[in-house]
């Protein structure tokens, strides 16, 4: 068995460990097993499923490229752990723990974008530098997509690995749309406008709350379901209460059960400030949803016919409108069309996979 070493912040819930997971649960994992080195010392939303998995963790101090001794950690660790492949997903921070990996004789060494992003949109200058080094250290580069990998990887050549879902869970459901607006107490008639990402800068939420609260002085039926977590969400729901929009806006945190809560919502919400390939908006559309997103989100995350973007520039109630008319376009089964966009996690996991075991095992 290979053990490859997924290098992370931490296992929360969100997009890139979501799609790790994805990958992870359906690789052959008699073949290759991931173990992960998280850069925070709390329990995160995955640790338990991944030690269920076989997998293990273990902690680094929080990533400091000035601090002599978390390289002293890192060094340690690879001395005393020996790792064959390393996967780094820190974005323009992997140059450095792919640094002492290399010191270190793992043989290897993939950097992973997960996100695109614009450099005044970088708070450190360190980042800008940190991203140029990446190449030096690397043996492999790996991208969500296109736009993500050509920002990151600044014109050298990589691979692009899909965000890919489990579409079959996906599969629109009248019975489960029911039972889940049954139990969020919302009512049939009521018009459902939902977003799935963490409480940061670049999701956007200000403009979320504010679009809303346009859509609801027309239809004060309306509600608005956000999933997911971060520092940024008590911000948003003081705005909610300001609005007083709150009985008509859900926080529902981190789930499990995405998957069955987006049968629930009517039209899916996006507009990033910037984005890698969003792996909500995959699962969105394999939920057979209408979305609508802002035209910073990169254009190859469409795979379905219902998707529209639009330039954040527009007033709030072009929005709103834009939304109410997808908000009537009838759900339908998208499976075939996402298995054929290549967004399956069966196939890429098998990709995944033999890309591993071929420098083992010679497949």
């Amino acid at each position: 068995m290979i053990r490859v070493l997924q290098i992370v912040t931490y296992m929360g819930r969100g997009g890139l460990e979501t799609m790790i997971m994805n990958y992870y649960r359906n690789i052959d994992r008699n073949k290759v097993q991931f173990d992960f080195l998280v850069h925070r010392q709390e329990e995160a939303d995955y640790d338990k499923e991944i030690v269920a998995l076989g997998g293990k963790i273990y902690h680094m101090p929080m990533l400091n490229p000035f601090s002599k001794s978390y390289f002293n950690a890192l060094d340690s660790f690879f001395k005393e752990h020996k790792y064959d492949i390393v996967h780094c997903h820190l974005d323009c921070m992997s140059a450095y723990p792919l640094k002492i990996a290399q010191k270190n004789g793992v043989r290897v060494r993939i950097a992973h974008s997960h996100s695109k992003s614009q450099d005044k949109n970088i708070k450190y200058p360190i980042k800008l530098y940190s991203k140029r080094l990446i190449p030096q250290y690397a043996t492999h580069l790996f991208s969500c997509g296109k736009e993500a990998g050509d920002w990151m990887f600044c014109g050298h050549e990589y691979t692009i690995i899909n965000n890919a879902i489990d579409a079959q869970k996906y599969l629109f459901n009248r019975d489960v749309a029911k039972k889940v607006r049954t139990e969020l107490n919302i009512n049939d008639d009521a018009l459902v406008v939902g977003h799935v990402g963490r409480f940061n800068p670049p999701k956007n939420h200000d403009f979320i709350i504010d679009v809303f609260n346009k859509i609801y002085q027309k239809n004060n039926t309306a509600k608005l379901i956000l999933v997911g977590a971060g520092n940024g969400q008590q911000n948003i729901i003081d705005k909610v209460k300001n609005l007083a929009l709150s009985d008509s806006v859900l926080f529902l945190g981190n789930r499990t059960d995405v998957n069955k809560i987006l049968q629930a919502m009517d039209v899916f919400l996006f507009p990033s400030l910037y984005e890698g390939l969003p792996l909500s908006i995959i699962e969105a559309q394999a939920a057979g949803l209408p979305c609508v997103i802002s035209d910073n989100v990169p254009p190859e995350c469409i795979k379905t016919d219902r998707v529209f973007h639009y330039s954040l520039e527009k007033p709030l109630d072009f929005w709103a409108n834009k939304i109410i008319e997808a908000a009537k376009i009838e759900k339908n089964d998208t499976y075939d069309e996402i298995v054929a966009s290549g967004f399956d996690i069966k196939n890429n996991a098998n990709k995944l996979q033999n890309f591993y075991t071929s420098f083992c095992y010679g497949e």
